[in-house]
């Protein structure tokens, strides 16, 4: 099964999401936008995992969290991977989302453990689109600029997903396996 980790994105936010996808759209850029259903923070991609594999991704979040707290998270800003001179992935940030990083880098000081890849630099963010060429790329880069400290809102982490990703032509339909709740 194909899997990652995951938080939804609070569902009073979806709509203003997706305004700031339909700005972008208004650079006539090729960008596949993520759909609002799919839309959520990645915390840890695992790809093509075993039953084994998954019981154990399973009980070692459940023992990470069973005394953790849920936490707030402020969606703020506007930004994109690699860089705006080659951009493959938009995104939506965090502002002050150490809870979040920390709590992260505890999960995956674990996921090592089995074998997964530590993740490098990690940088809480919500994508929301990806770039598909480069027609029209100024005009992206200008509304990236424009928006690029939009306040979408805060929400509240009180659980993690375990989800399945199954691509498809039409898209990815996501899967969730295992909810873990915080306190």
């Amino acid at each position: 099964m194909r899997a990652f980790l995951a938080v939804d994105l609070d569902e009073p936010l979806l709509d203003k999401v997706l305004e700031v996808q339909e700005k972008l759209k208004n650079s006539n850029a090729r960008v596949k936008y993520v759909e609002k259903n799919n839309l959520h923070f990645t915390c840890k991609f695992f790809g093509e995992i075993s039953p084994k594999k998954t019981d154990q991704l399973i009980k070692i979040v459940t023992e990470k969290i069973i005394n953790q707290k849920h936490f707030k998270i402020n969606i703020k800003g506007t930004g994109v991977f690699p860089h705006l001179g080659y951009i493959r992935v938009i995104w939506l940030g965090l502002e002050q989302s150490d809870k979040f990083s920390n709590l992260l880098m505890d999960f995956d000081d674990e996921f090592i453990k089995l074998g997964f890849k530590k993740e490098r630099n990690y940088t809480p963010h919500l994508t929301i689109g990806r770039v598909k060429g480069s027609q029209n790329k100024e005009a992206l880069v200008s509304i990236i600029k424009e928006l690029e400290d939009i306040e979408i809102g805060e929400m509240n982490v009180n659980r993690i997903l375990l989800k399945k990703s199954e691509l498809t032509p039409e898209g990815p339909i996501y899967t969730t396996i295992k909810e873990f709740e915080l306190k």
